[in-house]
């Protein structure tokens, strides 16, 4: 038979997921006049057991009626809700909304819980609300007792790390906690080690400082490929590369940089900072950016895609694991010994460890208004340059202008003004790189697989 009773009738089955199967007579029946929401949240419609299915998020998938055509039919489409591990139908993975046939198998994960929609006839399966059947046996009756005695109280909301599971390195920041922890312990064992302690409470604040630029961006980019970048700009800082750049930036080029700053004027001081600072750290920074696009376009894929500059977000990831490197280099090299020297010649040994210390985390921590705000931003024109080959050149020049300039005009005024402006220039900065973000999230080409672009609907 066919006709409007049939089509008005339209049901889920939960079938399978991970291995268990699901009685056939579970039915969960859709009202022509409602949406349902399929998660693990209580408060969704369709509500899928947190324990045994941990692939589906809170709110994973919903199911829309269509509105009723002329002979009283009712069609139905789903659509992901921005999912951590996706939506499948008839396992292709679903994009944007899909009209839903009988017959179709939901895949809830790639190999997550499956439900079958279909249509019924009402003399077949008695009519059954979403509330009373959209919950697997094993689950409904502690589910129900719940919704109508607020004082029950179950075993996994009393011991909630069982139920978590996944969601607590992928959700709750589990890895980051740890290595909180880490630090805090190596920070109290190193209690009297001077120089080890700074190591350690520099290590952290700056991987701390990158972490935030790395959510920000919001693409998985191999933690070791970052590491290896960071390692690679404090070994150019320890070669020969950096003599021969100082010569080029700050010898053949106006780059020199006075002894005394006071007394020169600010535009004589910026062309100078624009080449001896800006010009020439932000291409050294940008060495490792551009090895890491060479080196993938020998790779095959997807290695490729992974380790390589494809798009603004890998030049943003790795120009500022790049700019990491060197503000640690920089910072502890050489700024905190002299401050260090300086203060304890006057003042004694405490005041310069004290004075160290307090420069140490200034620095390191405004690296993201500083030297990472400068390297990701160009590192966000290097990834477009690769979208936009036919405009290469140009991209890549306004992005290090842009760069260095933003560079020169910090040291600048920090040398000739008071804290005021300098707090400007930090900001514009610090902008400037939060705009290049954006935007290139915007421009991913797999921005729909980014963890940003899922990241508050999947919680």
């Amino acid at each position: 038979m066919t006709g409007k009773n049939a089509r008005q009738n339209a049901f889920l089955r939960l079938v399978s997921g991970n291995g268990v199967t699901v009685e056939s007579e579970s039915h969960y029946s859709l009202l022509n006049h409602e949406e349902v929401v399929i998660g693990r949240d209580p408060s969704c419609h369709f509500v899928l057991d947190a324990l045994k299915y941990r692939t589906v998020s809170r709110r994973h998938a919903i199911i829309r009626p269509l509105p009723l055509s002329p002979d009283g039919q009712c069609d139905w489409v789903i659509c992901d809700l921005n999912s951590a591990n996706g939506t499948y139908l008839n396992k292709r993975q679903l994009q944007g909304s899909q009209q839903l046939q009988p017959g179709d198998r939901i895949t809830l994960g790639h190999d997550g819980p499956q439900l079958i929609f279909d249509y019924e006839f009402p003399e077949e399966q008695p009519g059954v609300t979403i509330q009373e059947a959209v919950t697997p046996s094993y689950f409904s009756t502690s589910y129900q007792t719940s919704t109508k005695n607020n004082d029950s109280v179950s075993f996994t909301q009393l011991f909630p790390i069982i139920s978590t599971g996944k969601d607590l390195t992928s959700k709750a920041y589990l890895l980051p906690g740890i290595i909180t922890v880490i630090f805090v312990v190596l920070m109290f064992a190193t209690v009297g080690q001077e120089q080890t302690n700074q190591i350690i409470v520099a290590i952290y604040i700056a991987f701390a400082a990158y972490y935030f630029i790395y959510r920000l961006c919001g693409k998985d980019k191999p933690w070791w490929e970052l590491l290896i970048c960071v390692f690679l700009t404090m070994l150019i800082l320890r070669s020969p590369i950096l003599p021969g750049f100082i010569h080029i930036f700050r010898e053949r080029l106006p780059g020199s940089l006075p002894s005394d700053q006071e007394s020169i004027t600010f535009t004589e001081l910026l062309v100078r900072m624009f080449f001896g600072a800006g010009l020439m750290e932000e291409l050294l920074k940008a060495l490792p950016v551009l090895a890491a696009y060479l080196i993938g376009r020998g790779l095959p894929s997807p290695w490729r895609e992974r380790i390589g500059v494809w798009e603004p977000l890998d030049g943003i990831l790795l120009g500022t694991a790049s700019a990491l490197g060197f503000t640690l280099v920089e910072t502890l090299g050489q700024y905190v010994p002299q401050i260090a020297q300086s203060v304890q010649a006057e003042f004694g040994t405490e005041a310069g460890q004290l004075a160290a210390f307090q420069l140490l985390i200034a620095r390191i921590l405004g690296s993201v208004a500083g030297h990472m705000a400068y390297s990701g931003y160009l590192g966000y024109f290097v990834g477009l340059a690769v979208l936009k080959p036919s405009k290469s050149w140009q991209i890549l020049l306004v992005g290090y202008f842009t760069a260095s300039g933003l560079h020169a005009l910090w040291n600048t005024t920090g040398a000739l003004f008071g804290w005021v402006l300098l707090v400007i220039v930090g900001v514009l900065s610090y902008a400037f790189l939060m705009a290049a973000i954006l935007k290139a999230r915007v421009l991913s080409p797999n921005r729909s697989k980014n963890f940003a672009t899922r990241f508050f609907n999947s919680k």
